[in-house]
């Protein structure tokens, strides 16, 4: 399925298998999450590309050939692929341990094709061992949902009282996460009831207490500014999204107080692999909804529209 201009339905093509190249695999899809940022991507609300591409980056798959120089990666293993998809290793931010904010660094499903496809190809670097107790459909959100929700959950620090603004796919995993650390979640949502089945504190419009720290899930910037005024002085209020909406004007009372605003930026392979060691010990359990591969433009609508709860997987066979 592809994307050849923004704001127009993917269009389903039939061409030559790719071919691995050096330090790359190729992989056998068998699930590709429906992701936000999938969404921002075909109705051009990031940067438009001058190339068509195939959307898509929760990709779970099975190794079906190697590249050149390929070590630690066998074929018939099942591995998954997340949205950063190359670095350059040689920046200051590479080098630092930043290479979530390497300048040069390449998206899968954005500037890589991804994996709204049966086949995909990805740089072995950048590919992750998943649990194996979790199917290809469970393990798909994991890839961004998971990843980048777990690096703004990191950002909140000790917060022991946690508001997520939007309660989607990544919500839905970090609340029991949050809640396994003996942490309380506010969720301000349309979904109350989905939420408190998550593993909510509570849920509804205007938190019933002070929060700690907020996680800005909705790409909606006037839920940031909300968030400033519902976090105690020293709070964070961090915003996990790729696109957002703009910041409306506010007072600097607001922010006063040390409390601190902030950006999540891609993922980094490091906090990758911590997260997946957390799940060694603990189970995440997600709601989806699953539709066949060719049905991608309507999981796409359903996700614009609101009509999914928790996550939306493209299942191929």
């Amino acid at each position: 399925m592809r994307l050849t201009a923004p704001r127009q339905p993917l269009r389903e093509e039939t061409g030559e298998m790719p071919a691995p190249g050096p330090g790359q695999v190729l992989i056998q899809v068998r699930a590709c999450g429906v992701c936000r940022t999938d969404l921002h991507i075909v109705d051009g609300e990031l940067p438009v590309l001058d190339h068509p591409v195939v959307p898509g980056h929760e990709i779970v798959g099975v190794v079906a050939a190697l590249g050149a120089g390929v070590a630690g990666i066998s074929v018939g293993e099942r591995i998954g692929v997340p949205w950063l998809g190359w670095t350059c290793g040689v920046c200051s931010d590479c080098v630092e341990g930043r290479e979530n904010l390497c300048d040069r660094a390449r998206y899968t499903g954005y500037t890589l094709d991804g994996g709204y496809a049966q086949y995909a190809v990805a740089d072995e670097r950048y590919c992750f061992a998943l649990p194996e107790e979790y199917s290809s459909e469970e393990a798909a959100p994991l890839l961004c949902a998971g990843l980048i929700g777990y690096r703004a959950y990191g950002m909140a620090g000790h917060a022991r009282r946690l508001g997520f603004y939007g309660f989607g796919s990544a919500a839905q995993i970090l609340a029991q996460l949050a809640r396994a650390d003996g942490r309380e979640v506010y969720a301000i949502s349309r979904q109350p009831e989905f939420a408190m089945r998550m593993g909510a504190t509570w849920a509804g419009t205007e938190p019933p207490v002070p929060l700690d720290a907020a996680i800005i899930f909705a790409p909606v910037g006037a839920m940031a500014v909300s968030a400033l005024g519902h976090v105690r002085k020293g709070g964070s209020v961090i915003c996990a999204g790729i696109h957002m909406s703009d910041l409306p004007s506010f007072p600097y009372s607001l922010l006063w107080g040390e409390r601190v605003l902030r950006s999540v930026a891609n993922l980094t392979r490091a906090g990758g692999l911590a997260f997946f060691e957390r799940l060694r010990t603990l189970r995440i359990e997600t709601v989806r909804t699953v539709y066949p591969l060719e049905q991608a433009n309507a999981a796409l609508s359903a996700l614009r529209s609101g009509e999914v709860r928790g996550t939306a997987i493209l299942s191929v066979r």
